[in-house]
């Protein structure tokens, strides 16, 4: 089984992965602190919810076309533009900050602006990955892409907290620096990063091609439901969770501590996501994730201490690093090679397309039912999704990665997949 040992060899995967992780690490940052100076600006849930939903907007409308970029354009320019902007973006932030001029209008701009190029910079950096990694690295080098956002949550809410008690705005200069960080690695990637030269259809035809592929297949058709809704349900109940301790006066540096028991969890679950991926069967490990995105949830329902959601937040993500890995590699290894940003994006675009909608939710229910009520019936239709994945067949029939088929074997080293078993 291919191992971290063999893929810090590839030196264009590594330097990738140390920008992406400075970057991640710097949205961390200003994520964990959105909600908090909004809520300080407005002192109102919805409007703290505002920021974050315009970030998801953004990000969710941008994906889909960003995906037909990502096939058609140079995938390193793509990414050094986004990456431009957003350290612009969150620099006009820290320079507000600075003299007194921070305003809710300003950071709901500067969210979408930063959604936009975050959902540009996804499809092409998945896009690149597939290009400097081999096909039988494919989970090893997911799961290492599951740490490091990790390791952002596992920082982002203790130093997103320590910050904060400095001055409001130096979250956001941080961020602003780790945006040109990732400029600088990502220039320096010697692999061929430009887009497979294809005829070149019009727009919603491309856009199109990504969304048939994954329909043609059940596996990616039943995933594609259960993962956009799991989506809404969990991050509104995390939403609740976080809201309520803030408007109980709990410290940020203590809701810093549930991003550290997330990190904590979801490190661990990456370093255990190679070895779980290739011994299991992907169909049953996807319904394994199923539960587990619902079953350590149930104590927020009864307590709202800051260690039950910590305990509960690091139970919730020791699983999730492996279903991530494991379903994406899945996907990229029987994905042709020029349909990948147009699959990556569609993949992500309707898992996360009703993302924006989570904040929103959480913060009604928080203001009209209470964090008890809000949190029990998330928690249920999180169990009805499970029930959803458990019951289908096309999802419990996929195998473990040595029976995967490539739809296209591409290059020569992508011959080492094999199997009899297509998705679906």
């Amino acid at each position: 089984m291919p191992g971290y040992r063999q893929l810090s060899r590839n030196r264009d995967f590594t330097v990738l992965w140390i920008g992406d992780t400075v970057s991640e690490l710097g949205s961390a940052l200003s994520m964990f602190v959105f909600p908090l100076i909004a809520y300080a600006l407005s002192g109102s849930a919805l409007t703290a919810a505002l920021v974050e939903a315009a970030y998801l907007g953004g990000l969710c409308a941008t994906l889909l076309p960003a995906g037909v970029l990502a096939d058609r354009v140079d995938r390193r320019r793509i990414m050094l533009v986004s990456s431009a902007t957003g350290c612009l973006a969150y620099a006009s932030l820290a320079l507000a900050g600075a003299l007194g001029a921070l305003t809710l209008p300003h950071l709901v701009v500067v969210a979408l602006v930063s959604g936009v190029a975050a959902g540009a910079f996804n499809p092409a950096q998945v896009s690149a990955i597939r290009s400097v990694v081999a096909t039988e690295d494919l989970p090893t080098a997911l799961s290492q892409n599951q740490a490091r956002q990790h390791v952002a949550s596992l920082l982002g809410g203790p130093l997103g907290g320590l910050l904060y008690a400095v001055t409001r705005w130096l979250p956001f200069a941080v961020d602003a620096l780790s945006y040109a960080v990732a400029c600088v690695t990502v220039s320096r990637v010697r692999t061929d990063l430009s887009a497979p030269h294809r005829r070149r259809e019009p727009l919603r035809q491309q856009l199109a091609e990504g969304f048939r592929f994954m329909w043609a297949r059940p596996f990616f058709r039943t995933l594609m439901a259960w993962a956009s809704l799991t989506n809404l349900v969990t991050n509104a109940i995390f939403f609740v969770v976080v809201l309520r301790m803030v408007s109980e006066g709990v410290p940020a540096a203590q809701i810093g501590l549930v991003s550290t028991a997330a990190g904590l969890g979801g490190l661990l679950g990456a370093a255990i996501a190679p070895s779980l991926i290739h011994r299991l069967p992907t169909g049953r490990l996807t319904v394994l994730i199923g539960w587990a995105c619902c079953l350590p949830l149930v104590p927020l329902a009864v307590s709202d201490s800051v260690w039950t959601a910590c305990a509960c937040t690091f139970s919730l993500l020791v699983l999730n690093p492996v279903g991530n890995a494991g379903i994406s590699s899945y996907r990229m290894a029987v994905t042709p090679d020029h349909l990948q940003g147009r699959v990556g994006s569609t993949s992500q675009f309707v898992s996360m397309s009703v993302m924006p909608l989570a904040p929103l939710l959480g913060g009604w229910l928080l203001e009209h039912q209470g964090g008890t009520v809000a949190i029990t019936a998330l928690v249920v239709a999180s169990a009805l999704l499970a029930v959803l994945l458990t019951a289908s067949r096309s999802i419990r029939s996929v195998p473990r990665p040595s029976e995967w088929v490539v739809e296209e074997a591409g290059p020569a080293r992508d011959l080492a997949a094999h199997g009899a078993v297509r998705a679906g």
